[in-house]
């Protein structure tokens, strides 16, 4: 089961006993967010997608309020962004949809952290579960997650114009 990966990730750094369960699902960034009592751009996202070739997986943590700009992922990975089919998502990331996160997964799956995070000191990913997540700071999630390194790779929504 995926929240036993991501503990058992999370268990190395130390950090599996802070892992927060609710009865509430946090399957969406709307839910999590909720459920903290945070900002839906604090909960970290981690959008799954394919290789050029289609053999593994590229995970993007971002913000949530944050999307993929297809021109940027496309100059940075040399491939058009393409979500993983909802069959791929497990035996690719090793969770279930709903708790993909960037803690236990398949050595085949590149974690990228987007620059979208950078506006938090603290941000909430999924734990390997719908009703799970973890607070860390960025560079605890840059560690504990293995990341690649820093892509800019998404947009933000445009804010209203002051009137």
């Amino acid at each position: 089961m995926s929240i036993e990966l991501a503990r058992a990730h999370l268990d190395r750094f130390g950090r599996g006993g802070e892992i927060i369960e609710s009865e509430e699902s946090k399957a969406t960034v709307e839910l999590a967010a909720v459920a903290l009592g945070v900002s839906p751009a604090e909960i970290a996202k981690t959008i799954s997608l394919y290789t050029e070739d289609r053999s593994a997986a590229i995970l993007v943590v971002a913000s949530g309020d944050a999307k993929i700009a297809n021109a940027k992922f496309k100059a940075h990975f040399g491939t058009k962004a393409r979500m993983l089919a909802a069959e791929d998502v497990e035996p690719m990331t090793g969770h279930a949809i709903g708790g993909v996160c960037p803690f236990g997964n398949p050595p085949s799956a590149e974690v990228w952290l987007d620059a979208s995070l950078k506006r938090f000191d603290t941000v909430y990913p999924a734990a390997g579960g719908a009703n799970t997540t973890i607070a860390l700071t960025l560079g605890d999630l840059e560690t504990i997650s293995g990341a690649r390194g820093w892509v800019d790779v998404t947009k933000l929504p445009e804010t209203e114009p002051a009137q």
